[in-house]
């Protein structure tokens, strides 16, 4: 390896570390809806009439196995059983009744919180049990709410899954070829990252030089919080900063922030739910390269269980470095919507998650066992490119009040964003649909961060710059009069107005400390244009060379819209379509606004 300045080995290394921990958001994040109220269990068991009710919320990919343990947990009772020993209630036991649900941990955190300190807030939780994927967020309740709401030393782990590095195989093998012999760790995934010549450097000819990554909110998902941790960790490194766990003078080191933006200087896009990344990543090194997973995840995408079938096997690198594990604790509630006789509840439930038959259920799910009676096993094989003897060093977590600390850095030292919102305004969009296009586009700004910059253009017969881009807390009031002016008519030039919008953007900038994107909405096919769709993929395909590429997200928004043309245009520029309807419209722009 040649030798590099203080800022490019401060990149290297900090980027690595960052996305060893990224799960792009993987694994709990915010993959289910936190508003999910129903009981997983409510239309299968009648609780009966005498029954101790408790609640848990759990991460969301808990949801594989916990369902079902609820489910079976709650008919002993029903039955009159007593599900840890199997044997007839007792005279004056009284039956158990659980309703679960899935949520984000960072969410549910917060609430928790305001249930304890402001109770009239929207977001309020008052689970008996909560069980994020891993227990800062029980730490972070406690140092917030600034009461002990979790006996830390008593909320056990019940299912392990290391954060690991997933690579397409073919991949991880150019690596290895181009460094016989070495141990691979997160060095050598940056030195693709940093390679001008990108995997045409290793052999792999896809005719792009950028490295695709990401990673999602990390006031929301464990994994990206753990990626924000992380990379206050290697900058204070690359600065000579060695500390066993990070400290708060570290955190608000000016020097290690200006380390962390260059790290997130590299960020393709963000999210707030792991659902993205993890759809995106199953499609192929065309969509992502490598990112960080739970090793669960991994093994799900394997199996064949997302709705793409990925061309080739991701494995799992356990960076040599150290990597970090997702323990699922249980914390059971010391709070006063808690009884005693819940607690004592929540506890029997606890020991039931941890007998050996439930615990082959976790196994089963493509999770490590942590109950010692149960051997790890297969889904935990290297046929499904995970290695059961790793990891082998696991890095430690801050104190909360640090981990609070890095959160409340992250408008600073995150990647800020350029977006061009392109809105179809033809005929077409007349009446409702425009309506409620243009309460989605207000909510798109609502959601999107102030120190992003945002524009809007329209198409219809041809296009128009209507409100030129700038920083959206300057630019809000002329961006929501015009977005409520909007008006329908003429035809769609859908074609001409993606290319004038890459050619727009390019001119105004090539700018690396920004992510460039457009959020295009149609909602019919081409009528207008003068140029064709291969005219505007085959410039899309340019982008992708470069080392700051102009990203496209289209909206097929309706019944009538072009799916074949918009999904071409997203292939081109390694995005998704997504789908949209008048009632959900909102929504979808509200999620598109996460990734800036």
């Amino acid at each position: 390896m040649s030798t590099r300045s203080p800022l490019y080995r401060l990149i290297l290394v900090a980027v690595a570390l960052a996305m060893a921990v990224m799960a792009c958001s993987f694994g709990d994040d915010s993959s289910e809806s936190t508003t999910n109220n129903q009981s997983a269990t409510s239309e299968s068991v009648t609780a009966p009439s005498d029954a101790i009710r408790i609640s848990i919320i759990y991460a969301p990919e808990s949801d594989l196995y916990l369902k079902d343990v609820i489910l079976e947990f709650n008919r002993a009772y029903a039955e009159g059983r007593n599900p840890l020993t199997g044997e007839r209630l007792k005279d004056g036991e009284k039956p158990i009744y659980v309703e679960g649900r899935s949520g984000s941990s960072g969410t549910i955190m917060q609430g928790i919180v305001n249930a304890v300190i402001a109770p009239n807030n929207q977001n309020v939780e008052r689970p008996t049990i909560f069980a994020p994927s891993v227990s800062h967020w029980l730490a972070l309740v406690n140092y917030q709410s600034g009461r002990e709401i979790f006996d830390l030393t008593n909320s056990p782990a019940t299912a392990n899954a290391p954060v690991v590095m997933a690579i397409w195989e073919s991949r991880l093998k150019a690596i290895q070829d181009a460094n016989p012999g070495e141990q691979i760790g997160w060095s050598h995934l940056l030195e693709v990252l940093n390679n001008p010549q990108g995997w045409a450097g290793y052999g792999i000819n896809d005719g792009r030089t950028t490295v695709y990554y990401g990673h999602t909110d990390p006031f929301i998902s464990s994994t990206a919080l753990s990626t924000l941790i992380a990379e206050y960790y290697a900058s204070a490194q690359a600065l000579g900063i060695t500390e066993r766990r990070l400290s708060m003078s570290t955190v608000q080191n000016s020097e290690v922030q200006e380390g962390v933006r260059s790290i997130e200087s590299l960020i393709r896009h963000y999210s707030s739910r792991t659902t993205e990344f993890k759809e995106y990543i199953a499609q192929g090194p065309e969509y992502l390269d490598f990112v960080a997973l739970e090793e669960n995840d991994l093994i799900y995408i394997n199996q064949g269980k997302t709705q793409y079938n990925p061309p080739e096997k991701l494995v799992a690198l356990y960076p040599a470095e150290g990597t970090f594990w997702h323990e699922h604790p249980f914390g059971i509630v010391q709070a006063e919507w808690v009884t005693e006789e819940q607690a004592q509840a929540a506890q029997v439930f606890t020991d039931y998650v941890l007998t050996p038959a439930v615990q082959e259920k976790v196994l089963a799910a493509g999770f490590r066992p942590v109950n010692p009676n149960v051997a790890i096993g297969y889904p935990i094989s290297l046929e499904l490119g995970v290695d059961p003897t790793q990891p082998l060093t696991v890095l430690e977590v801050p104190e909360p009040a640090v981990i609070t600390a890095v959160q409340e850095s992250w408008s600073f030292v995150k990647k800020q964003a350029d977006v061009w919102l392109l809105i179809d305004i033809s005929g077409s969009m007349e009446g409702e649909k425009l309506n409620q296009a243009k309460a989605a586009a207000l909510a798109f700004l609502e959601q999107t961060e102030s120190n992003n910059r945002v524009g809007l253009m329209t198409f219809s017969t041809q296009v128009d710059i209507v409100v030129p881009i700038d920083n959206v807390e300057s630019n809000r009031r002329n961006l929501e009069q015009a977005i409520n002016n909007l008006q329908a008519g003429g035809d769609t030039a859908l074609y001409d107005a993606v290319i004038e919008t890459i050619n727009m953007t390019n001119e105004q900038s090539e700018d690396g400390d920004r992510i460039r994107a457009v959020v295009l909405l149609s909602d019919g096919e081409d009528t207008a244009s003068a140029n064709t769709l291969n005219s505007a993929t085959v410039l899309l395909q340019g982008e992708r060379s470069k080392q700051n590429p102009i990203i496209i997200i289209p909206v097929a928004y309706g019944s009538g819209a072009d799916v074949r043309s918009l999904s071409s245009i997203a292939r081109a520029s390694a995005t998704r379509v997504q789908s949209g309807e008048p009632e959900n419209i909102r929504s979808v722009l509200e999620i598109i606004s996460s990734y800036f």
